[in-house]
């Protein structure tokens, strides 16, 4: 059954019209004038209209015009007494879903209808379909996105167009409170005042919620949590300047569980490259590392013209402790000089197992001055460390240090390493347990020089 408006300035047809879709089951409304046409769509809902072709003060081409922009999930069907097909061509031309010439038969009519209404459906159910499709791609997307940035923007950018939400706010929790992923259609100065306010209100938060209150000019402000499972990973916040789409719910949980399975996906990529970075025995970073983080640090340094400097060290007389205590002995005291070392540098600064008994320290936005302080520091402290107590031993120990510092020193990587090393290596010539700054007329090391010296 389906709700028909019938539009005919005759009245014998109007009531003929009428009985023969009434019969079909259908609920006909009727009216004869363009102006009662406007006033009933006004007031009711539709799913096809039947008009005569010739009306007084318009006609049916107008009423299919007006149909199809006010209201395009309305079918129209035009009947005419003209037996010509330039007024066909145009008519379905326009939009209409079938033409028929008077006289019409009620199977003819009939038919035509139900044919109309058969096809929006389908049209309904192809764009349902096409929006479905659409949704899963976008979540499939979002779920195998494993660069941070260009997860939030994945993220957003789905949100906003199955949503249609006027502006998205992303927060993600990292083994703590939550805090600002990223955003869309925000002004700056707001999110800066909201993410703490949201911060707050959305923590321990595990279902759905409208928000009030908030310093937005947004009517409606939604929050979805990202989930995996018992695991709260995030929030999604959605503003509306005007009433939020019905499906809504559906369609941000869609897409809010995706976003906690690449939240997911990301920490476990996170730990499983953190692994590649790092050194088996003592879990300090690795040469590998080190390589990449210079890489970055070379870039970052040329572009803002700031400094940084390193640190290349060597542990006298190494081989010494394997051949006394045992290699067991050894790599743990390998392990508790690079406590040592941590304890010597800021959070920020980078600690390196190089190889063997050599370490290397990169300490960020530090000159040779600065750098030279911090080695002096190194070389006191493990002078006077007392190593591996555990053991029923106290075993003392030295180092040598090579400084050098971007750019004073050298203005690429593979320089700048070399020029730390040839210092250290002055050392390891001379008296040891010694700090060195980089020249240019230092010796370079042998190419076979002993790792365990």
């Amino acid at each position: 059954m389906a709700r028909i408006l019938l539009v005919d300035d005759e009245k014998m047809a109007r009531t003929l019209y009428g009985d023969y879709l009434r019969s079909a089951g259908h609920v006909v409304t009727a009216v004869g004038r363009f102006e009662e046409f406007r006033e009933a769509l006004e007031a009711e809902a539709y799913d096809a209209v039947v008009t005569d072709l010739i009306l007084p003060g318009a006609d049916g081409m107008e009423v299919l015009r007006y149909s199809k922009e006010r209201y395009p999930g309305i079918e129209v069907v035009v009947i005419t007494g003209l037996d010509k097909v330039d007024p066909a061509v145009r008519a379905i031309k326009s939009g209409a879903a079938e033409y028929l010439v008077k006289p019409v038969a009620p199977e003819a009519l009939q038919h035509a209808v139900r044919r109309a209404l058969t096809t929006r459906d389908l049209l309904r159910e192809n764009a349902s379909l096409r929006q479905y499709v659409s949704l899963l791609e976008m979540g499939q997307r979002i779920a195998t996105t494993l660069d941070r940035e260009r997860l939030a923007i994945a993220v957003s950018s789905a949100l906003e167009a199955q949503t249609l939400a006027n502006a998205v706010l992303l927060l993600l929790r990292e083994g703590g409170p939550l805090k600002l992923h990223g955003h869309s259609g925000l002004d700056p100065q707001v999110v800066e005042e909201l993410e703490p306010v949201l911060c707050s209100q959305l923590q321990g938060i595990r279902t759905p919620r409208a928000l009030d209150a908030l310093p937005v000019p947004y009517e409606h402000v939604l929050a979805f949590p990202a989930s995996d499972g018992e695991l709260s990973l995030g929030q999604i916040v959605l503003f509306f300047s005007s009433a939020p789409p019905e499906n809504v719910p559906e369609v941000a949980g869609f897409l809010s569980r995706h976003y906690a399975m690449a939240l997911r996906n990301l920490g476990r990529f996170a730990e499983v490259e953190d692994l590649a970075y790092m050194d088996d025995l003592t879990h300090l970073y690795n040469m590998r590392y080190l390589h990449l983080v210079l890489d970055r640090e070379v870039k970052a340094a040329q572009q803002t013209q700031g400094t940084f400097s390193l640190l290349f060290m060597d542990l006298d007389h190494f081989k010494s402790v394997n051949d006394t205590h045992g290699h067991l002995v050894g790599s743990r005291l390998l392990v508790e000089v690079g406590r040592v070392l941590k304890s010597c540098v800021r959070e920020r600064d980078v600690v390196v197992r190089y190889g063997g008994d050599e370490y290397v320290v990169l300490l960020r936005s530090t000159d040779a001055g600065g750098a030279l302080k911090v080695a002096e520091r190194i070389r006191r402290t493990m002078e006077r460390h007392a190593f591996v107590p555990r053991e029923g031993i106290a075993i003392s120990l030295t180092t040598c240090v090579g400084v050098a510092s971007f750019p004073e020193h050298a203005r690429d990587k593979g320089a700048l390493l070399d020029m730390a090393d040839r210092a250290m290596y002055r050392g390891k010539r001379g008296t040891r347990n010694v700090v060195y700054m980089a020249a240019l007329d230092l010796e370079s090391p042998p190419a076979e020089r002993k790792v365990a010296g």
